[in-house]
This record gives C-alpha cells, structure tokens and sequence, in this order.
C-alpha cells in the first residue's frame, strides 16, 4: 500500500469514528431533551441550544479567524440554511416530547432518501432505478413503525414528517452551497441565527427558576448540539459522504438504548421490523452513492491518461 493509500484510509478511518460519536452525541441531545421537556419549558431549551452554540463557536473560532469568522459570501444562503435547522431542531425538541426516541430517530433517518428525491425534483438531477426502490422500501419500513394501532401512531407524527421534509432541504441546498463557505462560519451563523429568530419569542416562555434548578441539562444540550455538528464538520473535512453515510445509522441503535435505558422503552416487533428495514434502506443509499463515486473516479482517471 503507497503512503497515499495509507494517508487516505487513516483520514477515513478517523472520519467514521468521529461520525459515530456525532452519532452518540446527538442521540444523548435527543434522550436529554426529551427528559428535559417535562422540566423547563421548551422553547427554552431550544434558544439555549442555540445560544450555545453561537457563544461556543465565537469563544473558539474568533482567535483563530479573527474577523474572517464572520466573512460570508453567502448571507442569503446562511439566513435560510440556518433557518432550515431551526424548524427542523423545533419539529425534533416538541416531536421527542410525545414520540419515543427511537422509532423518531429512525423515521428521521429517511433524510438522506428524500433529499436524493427532492434534489432530483427541484435540481433536476439524474435518480437511479435502484435508488427509487430504496426509498419505496424506507417507506415500507416507516409504515411498519407509525402503523395505524402501533405505539407511535399519533398526531405527533406531524413533527418527524416535518422535520424530514425541512432536513431534506437544508440537507440539498448545504450539499450545493456548503464547498464556498467556511465549515466553522457557517456553524457560527447558524447558532446566530437560531438565536435571533427564538430570542423575541423565548422572554414570553422564560421561567428562570427553571434554568436554575436544572441548567446542568440546559448545559448538556448546547454541549451536545454544538460538539455533535463540529464533529460532523470534521468527519467531512476527513472523508466523503458515500463512506461516511452508512455510519450515521448507529444513532437509531444508540438512540433507542437511550429510550430503553432513560424512559424504559423498548419498540415492539412490528417497529423492529421497520426501523431494520429503515436502516438497511438507508445504507444501501449510501452504498449506492459510495459505487456511483467510485464509476465516476475511474471513468475520469480513464480520460485524464495519456495515450501511447
């Protein structure tokens, strides 16, 4: 193996192992909130985490990219990207406080699978047969979870639907804009913005006997929604999001122990079913993304070599 080969699979290794902890951590953020909620208001919960984020960002950021922090060549991009997370954080915080944490991560999960659908609806991007069927099938496996009689089958399952839709589009416009922005200005202004929007609104909501008596909670969600994304930033900065995709599945694994461990949850068998066949619907995606790369490389290394 060349010291190319070499360099290349450690930045990939390095990669996945920061996407699982991203993984655990937003799992932790999904359990804490869901806890949280029957015990400060939400929308405070919400501003703090984004608060948080915009503090934490700015604390550690602005020493080493002084004003070039705050240098965008997108604003527009940034207000509605950050926009984007912000519904999609709200559909989450008040989704967690009536479904179990499990079976939402796992219709969550569909994300990827529709951001392919709506890229190639809205970007007229060319879909695969196969990569149809896969989305019919997370489909299937989503019918199975939210099944009418099920344990999940509620009005609340407005909030995932809506946050796979908003996710889907933060997801397409990130993967079209993202290459000419800053990773770490862009995780900046997106705190900032969540905390502009929620701000006006929060001080109708505020209770600080609530902050006081539990602000270690509040702590541990701007903790975990700022590191869980930073952690994203640099997975991607290491590796490409054909091989990094297949690991983002273990957050429906640590996310329904984290059910089972904090509110004793376990999805009876029907949601098993559905959130396997999720998750194998999910990976396959990204398998398929991996093999499509891969096709695309070799065709182009074949047009870049000389002729004899």
């Amino acid at each position: 193996m060349t010291e190319s080969a070499q360099r290349d699979r450690r930045a990939q290794t390095g990669g996945a192992l920061l996407i699982v902890l991203a993984t655990l951590i937003f799992s932790i953020l999904d359990t804490s909130t869901k806890y949280a909620s029957t015990l400060a208001p939400v929308l405070m919960l919400l501003w703090f985490r984004y608060a948080f984020q915009a503090v934490a960002t700015f604390a550690l950021r602005f020493p080493v990219q002084k004003m070039g922090l705050f240098r965008t060549k997108n604003p527009r991009f940034q207000a509605l990207r950050g926009a984007l997370l912000l519904v999609t954080s709200f559909c989450s915080f008040f989704g967690l406080q009536y479904l179990p944490v499990g079976e939402f991560t796992a219709m969550v999960m569909l994300s990827p699978l529709a951001a392919t659908g709506m890229a190639a609806w809205l970007l007229k991007d060319r879909v695969s047969p196969q990569r149809w069927v896969l989305m019919g099938v997370g489909l299937v496996g989503v019918l199975l979870v939210v099944r009418p009689g099920g344990q999940v089958f509620t009005w609340a399952l407005l909030f995932p639907i809506a946050l796979v839709t908003t996710f889907a589009w933060f997801q397409v416009l990130t993967s079209r804009l993202s290459g000419h922005e800053n990773p770490y200005t862009t995780h900046f202004y997106t705190g900032l913005v969540g905390t502009m929007v929620t701000t006006p609104i929060v001080v109708f909501n505020w209770e600080s006997s609530a902050l006081i008596a539990h602000w270690p909670l509040f702590v541990l969600i701007g903790l975990c929604g700022t590191v869980g994304h930073l952690f994203l930033i640099r997975a991607y900065m290491r590796a490409s999001a054909p091989v990094l995709t297949p690991f983002l599945y273990s957050q429906i694994a640590f996310a329904t122990l984290g059910g089972w461990l904090v509110f004793d949850h376990t999805p009876d068998g029907f949601a098993w079913m559905g959130i396997a066949v999720i998750t194998l619907s999910g990976i396959g995606n990204a398998l398929l993304s991996a093999r499509e790369l891969a096709k695309r490389q070799k065709a182009a290394a074949a047009c870049t070599t000389p002729s004899v």
